[in-house]
């Protein structure tokens, strides 16, 4: 792809698309960056990153290129080459709810022109792309997918905080609509990644993101599981699940934890699932169960650190109770269906008086409810516990000297204070 002519719009410039938009206008792409979300389409725009793997830095940097923008509607949007939708795909009372990506396709498609591309990255069940992507650009342009434009898709592999695994690095899954689609698709990641994998049809390229994160999401309930089992019968999980992954073939190494959280695995097998019982009319059972036991680890959660406190002759109710780390994984403010907001819940509703500590939030995605405190141990003196749920790498946990704790991801030294899922 010739990058000196190339117009890209991003779609979206959150954890998916303003990595892709800083690695386009780097590969030499003019990149237009759209964002609904004013407050952060205006931060962007004088150069302040939200991301944790882009730095202010990087997009200042962009910025002065004079070949990056940020847009927080579509008005301004001239003609383009290549469109990227990199949005949102919530559950909505169970069901997928592609609101976003048909409202992304429908303002695009007016100034779509014949020789453009749309790629769609946002996870969403198998046939999205031809049977809902699709038809919206075609009503909404006048032309004829395949024959005036091509589309692809190529589904997002952002791993927040990684420090191993980038964008730049990370496999690139591509796939189009046709022949045609597919080239271009690769042709242009192969401008910002280092490797990109064909994949024959845009339905098992859906099919494929799916199957990688519901891997995840059913492997991290049977340990979640476990752990509540192994706690039945006195046995330490940790050391179990340590001792198995020795083995060097047949065992792949998942740990427990307080439940699982961002736009990925709460969300993304329901959509599988939920394909699997509109086609078939069947259910898809492993992912059901794993639903079950992982949205209801916060609840194994919250019933462990009442009998710490009721071990100490305290109840819930009057208790001052410190969250820390409320984010869904570590080095990331992200709180998108964290568990988090679960123990917060019970635990307000058993009248626990709720501080939390986590400097990567940012204030206004801060839950109601919560106290915010800073990492210190002179903010701690006055809890009654400590609930570790996310172990951030910038929270020195001394902090907790002296604090019982219950810790939910296995990182801090045992003791007669500290009791580990």
């Amino acid at each position: 792809m010739n990058s000196s002519e190339t117009s890209v719009v991003v779609i979206g410039q959150g954890y998916v698309g303003l990595p892709l938009a800083m690695h386009a206008v780097r590969a030499g792409h003019t990149v237009t960056g759209i964002d609904l979300d004013r407050r952060r389409a205006d931060a962007l725009a004088v150069g302040r990153s939200h991301v944790e793997d882009v730095s202010s830095d990087q997009v200042r940097a962009a910025l002065d290129s004079g070949r990056y923008q940020v847009l927080g509607g579509y008005d301004g949007v001239g003609a383009w080459d290549v469109a990227v939708i990199t949005v949102p795909t919530p559950l909505h009372e169970g069901r997928p709810d592609l609101a976003f990506v048909e409202q992304a396709a429908a303002s695009i498609a007016s100034s779509l022109r014949a020789g453009a591309m749309v790629v769609l990255e946002s996870t969403t069940y198998p046939g999205t792309t031809e049977r809902v992507l699709v038809p919206i650009l075609e009503r909404g342009s006048g032309l004829v997918a395949g024959r005036d434009f091509s589309v692809g898709y190529s589904p997002e592999r952002i791993d927040p905080g990684n420090g191993r695994w980038s964008f730049a690095n990370t496999p690139k899954l591509v796939s189009g609509i046709d022949g045609t689609s597919l080239r271009r698709t690769q042709s242009f990641y192969d401008d910002l990644v280092q490797e990109t994998i064909p994949v024959s049809g845009t339905r098992e390229a859906e099919l494929a993101k799916l199957l990688e994160n519901t891997f995840r999401h059913v492997n991290i309930a049977l340990v979640n599981e476990l752990a509540a089992h192994a706690d039945e019968l006195g046995i330490d999980v940790w050391e179990a699940i340590d001792a198995a992954a020795t083995k060097p073939f047949g065992f792949m190494k998942f740990t427990p934890g307080p439940g699982v959280g961002g736009h990925c695995l709460p969300i993304d097998p329901s959509y599988l699932s939920w394909e699997v019982k509109r086609a078939s009319g069947r259910t898809f059972r492993f992912v059901e169960l794993a639903n079950d036991v992982n949205e209801h680890m916060p609840d194994h959660v919250v019933a462990r650190a009442t009998a710490m406190l009721n071990a100490r002759s305290k109840s819930v109710r009057g208790s001052r109770i410190a969250l820390i780390g409320l984010s869904y994984k570590k080095n990331s403010g992200d709180i998108r269906e964290a568990p988090s907001a679960r123990v917060i819940a019970l635990l307000r509703a058993l009248g626990a008086d709720l501080v939390g500590v986590d400097p990567h939030v940012e204030a206004h995605r801060w839950p109601v409810g919560v106290e915010r405190r800073e990492p210190t141990s002179e903010s701690l003196r006055d809890v009654d516990l400590a609930v570790l749920l996310t172990d951030h790498d910038d929270t020195d946990l001394e902090i907790l000297d002296g604090v019982p704790t219950f810790d939910s991801r296995n990182v801090m030294e045992r003791s007669a204070d500290v009791v580990v899922l």
